[in-house]
């Protein structure tokens, strides 16, 4: 899976469930700044641990990030 392909999975299931940017990073516990380059794709690399965070919070698996 692309990093493009991650990018649109976390922000179309943040969107689902009526989360900003913001209210996500809050309850993530990432700052915000990390929410907006994972969903643009400027962040090539993000950790597992900052994935699991936003998974977590977004309420799915980090497995669930990476399923078609």
């Amino acid at each position: 899976m692309s990093i493009s392909q991650l990018a649109k999975k976390i922000r179309q299931k943040r969107k689902k469930i009526g989360l900003s940017q913001d209210k996500l990073s809050k309850l993530a516990d990432v700052a915000y700044n990390t929410v907006v380059k994972i969903e643009s794709g400027e962040n090539h690399n993000p950790t597992i641990e900052t994935l699991t965070k936003i998974a977590k919070a977004l309420g799915i698996s980090v497995g669930d990030l990476f399923k078609k």
